[in-house]
């Protein structure tokens, strides 16, 4: 079988601007494939949504091995590899799938073994970033029994693996600002947490972020069903300023959040063209200074 050619990534205008991932320049407005690779989805027409992605100039991918049971890493493999240089996917440990759905996976061995089927699955050597996922919180599972572990023994894990060039740069997913600065020595280059205009409990996290410029990337931009079904989308006030700039609800939720720290990296997912379009177009959203109070006000 002739060898697939590599994805070129031929787009002139990156998303929402550019800022730096793991030493690289990336698309501020990313795309998360959580929402791929479900039951019922058509496999082609999902690859052909990731390429689309980066045919506008998508150049950050955000996965995990436990996404739709591997699915996920499935279609990204299929569609990029070779991968082009300048793609940067980022991956998450400390959960995987059970025969009962999503479980904690956040022992040190475990951590080890997503890593190690990230890997396979993707079709790599090296991970470009591993986010840790710890459990200590909402929303999502909450760590209890063995899975209570340390944050210094998962840290010394994964250091090893990147010490042995299987991963590229680590990140944490869903921390503290105490232990994100208790993280900073291991050199951590992004952050994902909970975060949206309406709900900012870790904004003390985003502080430090800026302090360190690390890269900030929100999930939950738009809300979830762990906030007691909270919808950014249906907030009045996000709702006129939509209607004042042309604008969605949904575009004018995520430029605040571009808006909110040059460092931020947006990674909200989609698995329709059009919600893809639209989420795309947020970086050309410019919230003039009354609409940002606004909003600023609602936090």
């Amino acid at each position: 079988m002739p060898r697939q050619e590599s994805f070129l990534m031929t787009a002139t205008t990156a998303p929402g601007g550019t800022a730096k991932l793991a030493g690289h320049e990336v698309a501020r407005i990313g795309y998360g494939v959580m929402q791929l690779g479900r039951p019922g989805t058509d496999r082609a027409d999902q690859v052909k949504l990731l390429r689309e992605a980066a045919s506008a100039g998508v150049n950050h991918l955000d996965t995990a091995q436990f996404y739709s049971d591997g699915r996920c890493n499935d279609l990204i493999r299929e569609a990029f590899s070779p991968y082009p240089d300048d793609l940067v996917v980022v991956t998450k440990v400390g959960a995987e799938e059970s025969p009962r759905g999503l479980r904690l996976a956040q022992q040190p061995e475990q951590l080890r073994a997503q890593v190690e089927a990230n890997l396979a699955a993707l079709g790599v050597e090296q991970l470009d970033v591993v986010n840790l996922r710890r459990a200590d919180a909402g929303p999502g599972l909450i760590a209890e029994g063995d899975q209570l572990v340390d944050i210094d023994d998962q840290l010394a894990e994964l250091i090893s693996l990147r010490d042995a060039g299987k991963i590229g740069s680590l990140g944490l997913s869903n921390v503290s600002a105490g232990q994100l600065r208790h993280a900073l020595e291991v050199g951590i280059v992004c952050v994902q947490n909970s975060y949206n205009v309406l709900a900012r409990a870790t904004e003390p996290v985003l502080e430090l972020c800026r302090e360190h410029e690390i890269a900030w990337v929100p999930y939950f931009p738009l809300g979830s069903a762990f906030e007691l079904g909270q919808d950014v989308r249906d907030n009045p006030v996000v709702t006129g300023v939509a209607a004042e700039l042309g604008a969605t609800p949904a575009q004018v939720a995520l430029a605040w959040l571009l808006q909110r720290y040059a460092g931020t990296l947006l990674i909200a997912g989609t698995a329709t063209p059009a919600h893809l379009a639209e989420n795309l177009a947020a970086g050309q959203v410019q919230l003039p200074a009354e609409a940002v109070a606004a909003l600023d006000r609602l936090g």
